[in-house]
């Protein structure tokens, strides 16, 4: 869980507080533009907003322990649209891209985003692939795109109590068990150990889904 404000401001020098105080208010601003600017596009007079390099630069000024709950905090303060997340995401270091990723389902971009997602769960980087499988893509990610997820998990050694609401979306999921099964077998055949993780997602695959409840 990412740091709120008001344990940031306990846990920040003067200096750091001050810093950041410029930086959301740049960011609040920069949200109060964006019905004057093209999304997407960095405003062609001064470059990037800001608030953007401040987001760059959150680590060298608040400490790299709290650069997370910064940039979630100018995220979700300066509210870009979907195209500027992208961008963001595009052009960001692997903490930049981390920051994004844990603050999607702060931002609800609707599906717009799940092309981050996804290209996270490309990479073998798992600050990357832990940060993906959050509340984000528990929401977003279809039924395939979110059983290979877990597959990712498994495969890069990321615990999948990473994963949000685990429990909820395996539960009876006979798919996954036979991707799980799978797995499993050529990790055997392969002579390589299999993940304790993986037992723990297939035994939750084994407890069915809920029976829907009649109205009364």
């Amino acid at each position: 869980m990412l740091t709120s404000r008001e344990e940031l401001d306990g846990r920040l020098p003067g200096a750091a507080r001050a810093w950041l105080d410029e930086a959301l208010a740049e960011a609040a601003h920069a949200a109060d533009r964006t019905d004057t600017r093209t999304p997407g596009r960095p405003d062609t007079a001064t470059g990037n907003p800001p608030w953007e390099l401040r987001f760059a630069s959150a680590g060298r000024h608040c400490g790299p322990e709290h650069a997370d709950a910064v940039r979630a905090l100018l995220l979700v303060e300066a509210r870009p649209a979907a195209p500027d997340l992208a961008r963001l995401y595009a052009q960001g270091t692997a903490a930049e891209r981390r920051a994004v990723l844990l603050t999607l389902h702060r931002l609800d971009p609707g599906s717009a985003a799940l092309p981050l997602v996804e290209d996270a769960l490309r990479t073998n980087d798992t600050r990357l692939v832990a940060a993906a499988v959050g509340p984000y893509a528990a929401a977003h990610l279809d039924a395939h795109g979110w059983r290979h997820a877990i597959l990712k998990c498994l495969f890069t050694e990321v615990p999948v109590e990473a994963v949000a609401a685990l429990a909820d979306r395996a539960r009876g999921d006979t798919e996954l068990a036979r991707m799980l099964d799978d797995f499993a077998a050529e990790r055997t055949a392969a002579g390589r150990p299999v993940p304790a993780d993986l037992r723990t997602v297939l035994a939750l695959t084994a407890t069915p889904a809920a029976a829907p409840t009649e109205e009364s």
